[in-house]
């Protein structure tokens, strides 16, 4: 038995050392063959000896029955999003304001790195061992993708030993992608089994990574660098980073590079630029980062974007291909969009068959026809678009487009409000908008009806089952078992977070509502004003227009909404339905009205959700970025720089307890 137990550690080691040397040396010492049969060889071992059992054995990488939902990780300190650059004069002009902040002439050190086009992560080791992984999310809030994660072999179960060794809690952030030849081996394989293609790296990746069954992802071919860290642990530069993270066993690329000045920066970005084709996985860009740690202090942050990093991306991709047709799609709000269906060309990655054209206005100015030439490229690297027509390559006799009189969906009139670029269908029943309209609804935004996406809301409006937002309360389970793939239990949940939503807060249910202009902070802004949505519908336009933050063109839009007697209609007969939006608090007189927070930290004895609402109902608003005009920031468990940084400007830190004390009734 001894002897089982050491060939069982023995192998453990052997591949968890080959997994390193094949994800973060890049140096492969085995073949696949000789590795499969090391792993087959402990799987067989563990299976007739459970007493032997590990959770960090190279063989629990996938585990567990498939999830519901995933569940929902706050990050300790926010994953934020970086600046753009899109020119050397901007990447420089970069370099030059960090100077006049830093006050200096001194040249500034920056590491670069290349810019993955994949999936933002952050994983949590405790005592070595991976305790959680996460997604981006909204940069506060992250989505609980940890069993996922383990089954990504380029993410260590446990830590190396370094040396140096692992701080007791590491909060690393990297990204998961997909390399080119494996995404084109996925999606051979996808097609050879009758199943959907994917139409990017990224968007296999992404999709790969959040699947509800880990089995699922672990087919998957993904990969992962890691760049960054949550709370720091106390190094000195950016670099010092890069070379720790290997010693534990977390792979880096390997075009970083650490430039001592600008100038290098931006030429090691024109070599990377020139490779772009080359490289083994997507790229959109080049990330520079200040080195220097205590200068990243100092530095901090602005408007959700680190002042000490930024995104040089590369030029948008352009490429050429013919318009087989110009066809018109239905939006939420009636409004027409016209959208040129391409012969399908290879473009940033993806291939490209749609492009948007705007409106008639758009169309106009570029003269693009059915049957065109055409240059396209993703603006910003995501949404395809019509730059130009090659009219030298024009067909004799093409003719020109013009939006059509009569809805394409429904056939009801299409006229153009004067002042508008876009062409609308009058009629408020057309099945495009109804789709729209539910999606909305049904949206995380508003009321969070989870499960209740296009494919479903598509089949819903399609069979009949669903003519309009109020129908959604009154869908039954036999109705649900009408649809393709659809199971009793599936049946049930979405029933169930049907049943959830009719108590949602006030806020949410304005912005469900679909009102133009009217985003998340105007509805939030509206719910603190009125308890109810009837008060709300009977306020005249120049009481709305009193409202702070509530300009003449939201207050017409508002007045315009609520005097339609279809959205009368919609709203009472949400409520006869059962849907009780909460209220939600207005703020109030109290010592802290006025006064700005940033949380940062884990909280004890409330979430996070929790005090921001309870900081706000005070009168209090609540920022994620620590600046002069901060008034409090509240410091909870393992907080991060933005403690330092309120520390450096004088601006006063609270306890948890601290700011209970603050919100307490005088």
């Amino acid at each position: 038995m001894k002897n089982v137990q050491t060939r069982i550690d023995e192998l453990r080691r052997l591949i968890v050392q080959h997994d390193h040397r094949y994800y973060v040396l890049d140096s492969p010492e085995l073949e696949d063959a000789e590795y499969d049969a090391l792993f087959r060889e402990l799987v067989q071992l563990e299976s007739a000896h459970p007493e032997f059992a590990s959770s960090d054995s190279p063989t629990q990488r996938v585990g567990g029955r498939p999830l519901d939902k995933f569940g929902q990780i706050r990050h300790s300190v926010p994953m934020l999003s970086l600046e753009n650059a899109f020119s050397e004069e901007e990447a420089r002009e970069f370099d030059e304001r960090i100077k006049r902040f830093l006050a200096t002439k001194e040249e500034i050190a920056y590491v670069i790195e290349p810019k993955l086009d994949g999936l933002g992560i952050e994983l949590v080791y405790e005592s070595g061992r991976l305790v959680s992984g996460s997604t981006r999310g909204d940069g506060e809030v992250g989505e609980d993708v940890t069993q996922n994660l383990k089954t990504v072999r380029a993410i260590p179960l446990r830590l190396r030993a370094g040396p140096p060794p692992p701080p007791p809690r590491l909060e690393v952030r990297g990204e998961v992608f997909m390399k080119r030849n494996d995404f084109l081996a996925l999606n051979e394989r996808q097609e050879a089994e009758g199943e959907k293609t994917f139409a990017n790296p990224r968007n296999a990746a992404a999709g790969s990574l959040r699947q509800l069954d880990p089995a699922i992802t672990a087919r998957r071919p993904l990969s992962a660098y890691f760049y960054g860290l949550g709370a720091e642990i106390g190094l000195a530069s950016h670099w010092d980073l890069f070379q720790r993270l290997p010693s534990w066993g977390l792979p880096t690329n390997p075009l970083n590079a650490l430039c001592p000045n600008i100038g290098e920066a931006v030429e090691s970005y024109h070599r990377l630029r020139e490779s772009r084709a080359t490289l083994p996985y997507e790229s959109d860009g080049v990330v520079f980062k200040v080195n220097d740690a205590r200068l990243q202090r100092r530095l901090g942050e602005v408007s959700r974007h680190p002042r000490w990093a930024i995104a040089f991306k590369f030029p948008s991709e352009e490429a050429v291909t013919r318009i087989k047709q110009i066809q018109v799609q239905v939006g939420r709000t009636g409004a027409l969009t016209p959208v040129a269906l391409l012969e399908p060309v290879r473009l940033g990655g993806a291939t490209v068959s749609r492009a948007t054209l705007h409106n008639q206005d758009e169309i106009d100015r570029k003269d693009a026809r059915a049957g065109d030439w055409v240059f396209v490229k993703r603006a910003g690297d995501v949404i395809p678009e019509v730059i130009r027509v090659d009219l030298g390559r024009r067909s004799p006799g093409s003719r020109p487009f013009k939006m059509p009189d009569s809805c394409p969906v429904c056939g009801s009139v299409v006229v153009r409000p004067e002042g508008e670029a876009a062409h609308r269908c009058v009629n408020a029943g057309c099945p495009a908008q109804v789709k729209e309209r539910i999606r909305h609804y049904c949206s995380r935004d508003g009321m969070d009806i989870e499960g209740l996406g296009d494919r479903f809301v598509d089949q819903l409006v399609d069979k009949n089952l669903l003519k309009d937002v109020p129908g959604i309360y009154t869908l039954r389970a036999e109705d649900f078992f009408k649809l393709d793939r659809m199971g009793e239990k599936l049946a049930q949940n979405f029933l169930d977070a049907i049943g959830r939503s009719k108590s949602r807060p006030m806020d949410r249910f304005i912005f469900a509502l679909g009102i133009r202009h009217v985003g998340d902070h105007l509805s939030r802004v509206l719910a603190q004003r009125f308890p109810s949505i009837e008060r709300l519908e009977a306020t005249p336009l120049e009481d709305l227009q009193a409202i702070r933050d509530i300009g003449p063109e939201v207050a017409r839009s508002l007045r315009a909404f609520f005097e339609q007697p279809e959205n009368h209609r919609m709203i009472r007969a949400l409520i006869e339905r059962g849907v009780r939006p909460t209220p939600v608090k207005p703020p109030v007189d109290s010592p802290i009205s006025g006064k700005t927070f940033v949380l940062t930290g884990e909280l004890q004895q409330w979430s996070r959700e929790e005090a921001e609402r309870q900081i706000r109902e005070a009168g209090g608003r609540v920022t994620s970025t620590v600046s002069r005009k901060t008034d409090y920031v509240v410091a909870g468990t393992h907080p991060g720089t933005k403690a330092k940084k309120a520390g450096d400007l004088g601006v006063r830190i609270l306890q948890e307890s601290d700011l209970r004390k603050l919100l307490e009734p005088t």
